[in-house]
């Protein structure tokens, strides 16, 4: 059985309500399978309209990308 467990939540730039959070989510697709890292995006502070399920074997490439296209949009 799954478990969510979230690390930490952020504001939504740009709206009023908007949250982006991040969890730990326990045996994710099935019993066995290996722990992943959810981020979730509410518009309105409640209801996730989107979600992206990262492998923890894939967050190092995926924060080192992020942080390329931060400075990417600040050098623009």
């Amino acid at each position: 059985m799954s478990t969510i467990t979230e690390l930490g939540s952020l504001p939504l730039a740009g709206t009023k309500k908007g949250v982006i959070s991040v969890s730990n989510v326990t045996e994710p697709y099935g019993k066995d399978t290996s722990d992943i890292v959810s981020i979730g995006v509410s518009l309105n502070g409640t209801d996730i309209q989107w979600k992206s399920h990262i492998p923890y074997e894939n967050l190092d490439e995926v924060i080192a990308i992020l942080q390329k296209a931060s400075e990417d949009k600040k050098n623009a």
